[in-house]
């Protein structure tokens, strides 16, 4: 559902991040898991349908959990300091259904994370050498990122079985 047309600027970038986020599961329905996991891109072997879902929840994780409230990592991410920069896209065995249920549940979590901030604070954590992002810029990068792989899984899913979707 798509935020209101008049509705504030904290109501509307959550909302259209909202909206972002409920096309993921529909985009979703009715592979097999063998589709969900079939790599189609030979020069892009870890862009699957499970691989996006998966890389769509830890970016969630990374911008609002550790990013944000500045939760460190305890071990929990799949990156290590050697390990491969897309390590949260090595799918191979979970099963689209847990990997749609663990992107849900963070989604749920950013929100109640972001809930605590106004759009002018900034992460706690600051990860790059330009500095802290505020709120305000996490969401909308959000927004983005979300979108631009749901094109992926468009285009994914058209040539695994012709579906074709919002």
């Amino acid at each position: 559902m798509r935020p209101p047309l008049t509705a504030d600027e904290r109501t509307q970038l959550i909302g259209w991040l909202d909206h972002q986020r409920s096309l993921v599961r529909p985009k979703c329905e009715g592979l097999s898991e063998i589709d969900a996991h079939r790599k189609l891109l030979p020069t892009s072997p870890l862009t699957t349908v499970a691989g996006l879902v998966a890389h769509l929840r830890w970016v969630e994780y990374s911008w609002f959990h550790f990013n944000l409230a500045g939760v460190p990592d305890t071990g929990q991410t799949p990156w290590t300091k050697d390990g491969h920069v897309d390590a949260e896209m090595f799918v191979d065995d979970v099963p689209l259904a847990q990997l749609l249920d663990e992107y849900d549940a963070e989604c749920a979590r950013s929100n109640e994370i972001v809930a605590g901030f106004s759009l002018d604070d900034v992460e706690r954590a600051v990860v790059r050498d330009a500095g802290a992002a505020s709120v305000r810029y996490i969401l909308c990068h959000m927004i983005e990122e979300t979108a631009r792989h749901l094109g992926h899984l468009d285009i994914i899913r058209e040539l695994l079985d012709g579906a074709t979707g919002d």
